[in-house]
């Protein structure tokens, strides 16, 4: 048995060789789903390589590594993280607006985001914890 967290939520699933998972389990706990075409979520398919069946089995961990999403576990295999793609990741924030805020700048003249609307800004934080 292994643990799965992905986008989707966290699921117990039966798992050999890794992350080789039954259909049901790939589709439940990635959203993709086994057809014979591939796995396919809406109407994107993507076909399965060589050596991503076994035995009836889907390796989940090599297809999502196929998509080029992270993809962690821990020393014993027992718990995996399928994590979002950068497309995916990109495509939600694409919509976001970040919360108007006043910062100073060298000189000490207040500046705040909202003045620059409509422009392109890159905003990047640091912390020393």
């Amino acid at each position: 048995m292994a643990i799965v967290l992905s986008d989707v939520g966290e699921f117990s699933v039966s798992a050999t060789n890794g992350l080789c998972v039954t259909a049901a389990d790939a589709e439940r706990a990635s959203g993709w789903v086994p057809k014979p075409e591939g796995m396919c979520r809406g109407e994107l398919c993507v076909p399965l390589r060589e050596g991503m069946r076994h035995g009836g089995r889907v390796d989940l961990a090599a297809f999502w590594r196929a998509l080029g999403n992270p993809l962690l576990h821990d020393e014993r295999g027992e718990i995996w993280l399928l994590g979002a793609g950068a497309d995916e990741r990109n495509a939600a924030l694409a919509g976001e607006q970040a919360p108007d805020f006043s910062l100073p700048d060298l000189a000490g003249t207040p500046h705040r985001l909202s003045e620059l609307r409509g422009k392109k800004v890159f905003l990047t934080t640091w912390a020393s914890w």
